[in-house]
């Protein structure tokens, strides 16, 4: 059975009225939010180990290569599949945290000077949380962002996109354990891919 791309907008939305806009719900998306904005300021700040911390050991971080296809194969192919064929980003915690030390070496080609970025997040919507609101242990969250970077004098780009993601609560509290990034670009019009998104 095929699903198209209106199903697949009905089922994101009828997944996310599920959730009763309770006191419990509204706390909860503003400790996201907050939790966001903060991981928005460690990237900014050039906080990069901070950052790493804020993910799971076992976490995914992936961005898929996005495709133009005919109407109607949106859902089936226009992106490509996590550990399959080739993808801007297919990376765990290790990998992560290499990119971050081959940074902070200080002789990284495309980030010598370090480049200048900003992060805004935008629509943080709540999609499910597990075992449910007021006792969450873990949440898929969407959000959207804009990312601003600019290298030496010049060099200008913008992305933009959108994350789903799976947050985990743990001891020191929310960590990203899966994070896919969806970038509206079919080719990518920067230079290079160093930042974090």
């Amino acid at each position: 059975m095929t699903t198209t791309v209106q199903d697949q907008d009905r089922q994101e939305h009828a997944t996310n009225a599920t959730i009763e806009r309770s006191a419990a719900y509204y706390r909860l998306k503003a400790d996201v939010e907050d939790f966001y904005y903060h991981e928005a300021d460690l990237l900014d700040d050039r906080r990069f180990r901070d950052w790493l911390e804020l993910l799971t050991e076992d976490v995914s971080y992936f961005m898929p290569i996005r495709r133009n296809v005919k109407f109607g194969q949106q859902v089936a192919r226009e992106n490509t599949k996590r550990g399959e064929g080739i993808s801007w980003f297919d990376e765990d915690k290790w990998t992560l945290t290499k990119r971050v030390e081959q940074i902070l070496t200080g002789v990284h080609y495309a980030e010598e000077p370090l480049s200048r970025i900003t992060h805004m997040v935008s629509n943080v919507q709540i999609k499910e949380a597990r075992p449910d609101i007021g006792t969450a242990r873990e949440l898929d969250v969407t959000s959207r962002f804009l990312v601003y970077q600019n290298r030496v004098e010049y060099e200008t780009y913008i992305f933009v996109g959108r994350r789903n993601d799976t947050l985990r609560l743990t001891d020191t509290g929310w960590k990203i354990a899966r994070r896919e990034i969806l970038l509206e670009q079919n080719i990518l019009l920067a230079k290079n891919l160093t930042t974090f998104f």
